[in-house]
């Protein structure tokens, strides 16, 4: 079996109601998974191809609607790690860390509603070979 990452999605965008209580619960996600913010401005936040923004960050958007999203983790302890902190940082736990093995052998995750009540999962696929930690991407503009 095999997985492809980083050809698919380019970007995932969450409209939220507040933009404050979603930026402790997703800064404790990323902290766990090992990453951070990597970007912000008026009324967003974002951190590889995840953004989320405000209704007033983008006067044509709206909320959205209730999502499911898995991060990917390196291991187990990961994985325990995200679910403490979400649950920490204001969310409810929709699933403690441990093996879903209907979903497939080794599939180690947890859940947890953010404050819109998102569906967010953090999931570790068991021991694997990575081609590559990430993808890396550097646009290149046009001269002048």
């Amino acid at each position: 079996m095999q997985f492809h990452r980083g050809r698919l999605i380019d970007h995932v965008h969450l409209v939220v109601r507040d933009l404050g209580a979603s930026r402790r619960f997703y800064e404790a996600a990323f902290t766990a998974l090992g990453l951070k913010v990597e970007g912000e401005g008026p009324g967003f936040f974002h951190c590889d191809e995840f953004y989320v923004s405000n209704t007033a960050a983008h006067e044509d958007f709206h909320l959205t609607g209730r999502a499911h999203i898995a991060f990917q983790a390196p291991d187990e302890a990961t994985v325990q790690r995200f679910h403490a902190a979400v649950l920490a940082a204001g969310g409810r736990d929709n699933g403690a860390p441990g093996l879903r093995s209907k979903y497939h052998p080794g599939y180690y995750a947890a859940f947890a509603l953010d404050p819109d009540a998102n569906n967010i999962e953090a999931v570790f696929h068991g021991p694997s070979t990575r081609s590559a930690p990430s993808v890396v991407i550097t646009p290149q503009l046009p001269p002048g």
